[in-house]
């Protein structure tokens, strides 16, 4: 396993981590969490991935039951969590959804805190921005927490350059903590945000990156290019609002197109989406997600393949896929 710095922080996490956004609760228990995040520390994964959202909490309840069962020093590893849609999207409670507002930050991070058994979480995210809540608020409930030690880092999730650029403006000026990290999706078919948006960023702030959805939510591991399989993501109910990408007819025909270039490296389709994301020097850590112990050990295959991305197989990926990315 490869480990980078997560911005400018000292904080190192490892190239490939593991999220537990739609598997867990949904699809996987706390005994097979327990599996697979050990598969995954025996690999040299070191970073585990999650929100209050996921699953209305029960996702991070699943990783806090599988956190304790292992027993794993508390230094040895990093979790997250991420506020921002709350746990009870229904009622008539403004304060509990939708929101980066003092109120509801300062209640959240006591109840992650609690679902997953820690005295502190490594990283929080304000998982979307908040338009209604000055911006100044938001940043220093942030900071409070941290304070507070309830939390050791603080950044943001698909929050537009010039918002992230103001937070670390007004902490900078005000003495603050300051956000360190950005987690936008990235893959093959969506780059814009991470390799223009963000750019000046990374200099100007020592921006650092935990990247999702490498693999598109599974379309480029080539499996949707005949529909939505019974039994796959996108055949969840809760996942209906993939479906049109998934099916996408010209992105299908560039994912099949890479197969061959996945082979003649010795790769799957998959794994050279993985390799291709992590191979971008700006991005701390690549969240993979699995609902498997043998899908895991498959995506912590595409460390291998990393180093065969030369420029000549670079360039032909992008032939395919760039015209087509967001």
């Amino acid at each position: 396993m490869q480990y980078r710095r997560l911005g400018r922080a000292g904080l190192r996490v490892s190239t490939l981590s593991l999220g537990s956004w739609i598997t867990y609760h949904h699809q996987v228990d706390a005994g097979a969490a327990v599996e697979m995040m050990a598969a995954a520390y025996d690999a040299g994964v070191n970073f585990f991935d999650n929100a209050e959202a996921y699953a209305g909490g029960r996702s991070e309840e699943v990783m806090g039951a599988a956190l304790k069962t292992l027993g794993w020093p508390r230094l040895n590893y990093v979790v997250s969590t991420k506020f921002f849609w709350g746990l009870d999207r229904t009622g008539d409670a403004v304060n509990r959804k939708d929101t980066l507002n003092r109120k509801y930050l300062m209640q959240a991070i006591d109840g992650s805190l609690r679902r997953m058994g820690l005295e502190h979480i490594d990283l929080i995210y304000c998982h979307r921005p908040d338009p209604h809540t000055p911006l100044e608020e938001t940043v220093r409930a942030m900071n409070d927490i941290i304070v507070q030690g309830k939390a050791l880092y603080w950044g943001t999730s698909e929050w537009a350059a010039a918002d992230i650029h103001a937070a670390w403006e007004l902490a900078d000026r005000h003495g603050w903590h300051k956000p360190q990290m950005e987690q936008p999706q990235y893959h093959l078919f969506h780059r814009q945000r991470v390799e223009q948006e963000y750019a000046h960023l990374y200099t100007d702030t020592g921006l650092g990156l935990t990247t999702w959805s490498p693999l598109a939510s599974g379309l480029l591991t080539g499996k949707y290019q005949g529909g939505i399989p019974p039994g796959s993501r996108g055949a969840m109910e809760s996942n209906a609002f993939l479906r049109d990408g998934l099916t996408d007819p010209r992105r299908n025909a560039a994912v099949a197109a890479l197969a061959p270039i996945a082979a003649e490296l010795d790769a799957t389709t998959a794994q050279l989406a993985i390799a291709w994301a992590a191979r971008n020097p700006r991005v701390s850590s690549v969240i993979t997600g699995a609902s498997r112990r043998e899908q895991l050990a498959s995506n912590l295959g595409a460390l291998a393949v990393m180093e065969r991305l030369t420029p000549e197989v670079l360039a032909r990926i992008d032939a395919l896929t760039k015209p087509l990315a967001t």
